[in-house]
């Protein structure tokens, strides 16, 4: 019988790990991530297209460049505050504030940096700009049984002794 491969309709589990340029792991999936392919999921910068026809075992590598993974960095996104005027749950590194413009939208900035009572509140990607480095290891292929297909976006496959994440 001859090996599943990623097609469209399969239903398709991954592994993946990304990279930045100094070869430092930003993002690491090691439980399996599993979609139906061809459906409404989509991966980052071409992953998908990389591993069509792969079959379980089988790895691909992908160079992202920052186009193709989490945007170019928009310096429009970034301002500096007085350190004074952010409540105190949010003057550390790292933290997340929502904010929201005038026509109700919400979007997520990140403090980037604290330096002589100023702030810096930065709205891009923290990944945004760079160039990434993907690796995908195909570990399941088989056909989606019925409902899959209709799964939005990638969900946790379950570990056997664990709940899944959807």
């Amino acid at each position: 019988m001859a090996k599943e491969t990623v097609q469209p309709g399969k239903y398709v589990s991954i592994s993946y790990t990304i990279r930045d340029q100094e070869d430092n792991v930003v993002e690491q999936h090691d439980l399996p991530i599993g979609f139906v392919y061809g459906s409404d999921t989509e991966l980052i910068g071409g992953m998908d297209k990389a591993i069509v026809g792969k079959a379980p075992g089988e790895e691909v590598e992908v160079s992202l460049a920052p186009q193709d993974a989490f945007g170019e960095r928009d310096p429009e996104l970034t301002f500096t505050d007085e350190l004074d005027n952010v409540p105190p749950q949010f003057r550390h590194v790292g933290a997340e504030v929502q904010m929201q413009n005038e026509a109700g939208e919400a979007k997520t900035f990140f403090i980037s940096k604290i330096e002589d009572g100023q702030v810096t509140i930065d709205g891009n990607h923290p990944l945004a700009g760079k160039t990434l480095t993907v690796q995908v290891k195909v570990l399941e292929v088989r056909d989606a049984q019925p409902g899959e297909e209709r799964t939005s976006g990638i969900h946790s496959v379950q570990a056997p002794g664990s709940t899944s994440i959807n």
